[in-house]
């Protein structure tokens, strides 16, 4: 058996096409387009190239981008100050403050500045709430992504035997909740699991969240698991290379044999991650304006 390969970029084209056609015609009802508003505090030079891939894909998405770059020693009322005018803002629909910031600033308290309607990110605790307890909110983006490729791979999740590896408040933790939403039985696994093997070869679905290059080895799979890798970590280069490859948290050759179904790395929940932020964001748009958006239309 060799698994079937899950491909996220063609999924997340799918998706960002979709959301374009949405974007358009709110643009006719609204007479506005819809806005996404991105923060970047310092010269991060990872968060600067995710930062120009979110400006493209909003402006190519029939939406409007307002790029905030802020020096590195910014003060943290500063920022907060600017959260504040872009909650204000009614061209502004969506606020994503990049991470990680520099250390002098508290992540929290700034997330927790953003409207709870226009966190498109969906970290703040008024959104977690509302996953937890099941009403309508913001959910991250990886983890969206991640359900999208599953239902769409595997219909309907009832039944299934999930186990999510890391727990994350990004991804880990709100997988899961999605997870058992959909009426799943899950298990959340992490660093003080018991035999974390023994844990993951009971489940039908695989999501590894934790950041460890190619952990999940194939044995650890039950055969025909469907597996998605969150992980995204370079080796280091081999002997005349610039940079090392990029894999993912699964051992993606073994598993191959093994599972029916899984994500590769690049390729797989990457491209899903910016395509459901433009998705979050046209949501809030919809929302902000009052506006009547089909519940399956994203």
């Amino acid at each position: 058996m060799t698994a079937q390969v899950i491909d996220g970029k063609a999924f997340a084209a799918k998706l960002r096409e979709r959301v374009g056609e949405f974007a358009a015609t709110f643009a006719e009802k609204a007479g506005r387009k819809a806005g996404l508003a991105v923060v970047l505090v310092g010269e991060d030079p990872a968060s600067q190239v995710y930062v120009r891939s979110k400006h493209k894909a909003t402006l190519a998405a029939n939406m409007e981008s307002f790029e905030h770059r802020l020096p590195a020693d910014t003060s943290e009322d500063d920022l907060l100050a600017l959260v504040a005018r872009l909650n204000a803002d009614p061209a502004v629909d969506g606020i994503l403050v990049q991470l990680p910031l520099p250390d002098h600033l508290d992540e929290q308290a700034v997330i927790g500045a953003i409207s709870p309607d226009k966190d498109v990110d969906g970290f703040h605790v008024t959104n977690a709430g509302r996953l937890a307890v099941g009403q309508s909110g913001f959910v991250p983006c990886t983890p969206l992504g991640c359900m999208m490729l599953l239902t769409d791979r595997l219909g309907d999740l009832s039944g299934l035997e999930a186990v999510v590896i890391g727990r994350s408040n990004i991804v880990g933790k709100p997988m899961a909740q999605l997870l058992l939403d959909a009426n799943a039985t899950v298990t959340i696994a992490h660093s003080r699991t018991k035999d974390l093997p023994a844990v993951v070869r009971r489940a039908d679905i695989v999501v590894a969240a934790v950041g460890r290059a190619e952990m999940v080895k194939a044995e650890w799979l039950k055969d025909g698991a469907t597996v998605i890798d969150v992980g995204i970590n370079r080796l280091p280069p081999e002997p005349g290379a610039d940079k090392g490859r990029l894999v993912g948290d699964v051992d993606y050759a073994g598993a191959q044999a093994v599972a029916s179904a899984i994500t590769p790395v690049p390729g797989g929940v990457g491209p899903m991650t910016i395509a459901v932020l433009l998705r979050n964001t046209l949501v809030a748009a919809y929302r902000n304006e009052g506006l009547n958006l089909p519940e399956d239309a994203l």
